[in-house]
């Protein structure tokens, strides 16, 4: 699974930020990393600097082998808690997407075009 982190002018220290903020997508997303190509994320702060309650935005988007891209928007107070939760709600998105599929195929009755979770998680 590759990551590309983005971020705005308004955000310093962005080669740090991304290396940290890898390791964060990462873990969020390995349960389901195998069903991942790419993961994109974007960041920026839309008060321009100024001080605001939730002015941190992060986007991410995960492309799936054959499938449209999932993409999930969190705002935030802090970066950190931005990249959390939208990591958190990327993961519940995929899973959701996941389960359609197996769905389906199940209903059809094809062999799911993603792979069963192994049990270790």
């Amino acid at each position: 699974m590759q990551i590309q982190i983005n971020t705005d002018h308004n955000i310093q220290g962005r080669e740090a930020l991304a290396e940290r903020l890898s390791g964060v997508v990462q873990g969020a997303l390995r349960r389901v990393s195998d069903n991942i190509t790419r993961v994109e994320v974007h960041l920026s702060i839309e008060s321009g600097g100024r001080s605001g309650q939730s002015d941190k935005r992060c986007t991410m988007e995960a492309r799936l082998e054959g499938q449209q891209p999932v993409v999930v928007t969190e705002h935030a107070g802090t970066l950190d808690q931005a990249v959390n939760a939208a990591a958190e709600k990327l993961l519940r998105a995929i899973d959701g997407k996941i389960g359609k599929l197996r769905d389906k195929s199940h209903r059809a009755g094809q062999q799911p075009e993603v792979p069963m979770e192994s049990p270790e998680g």
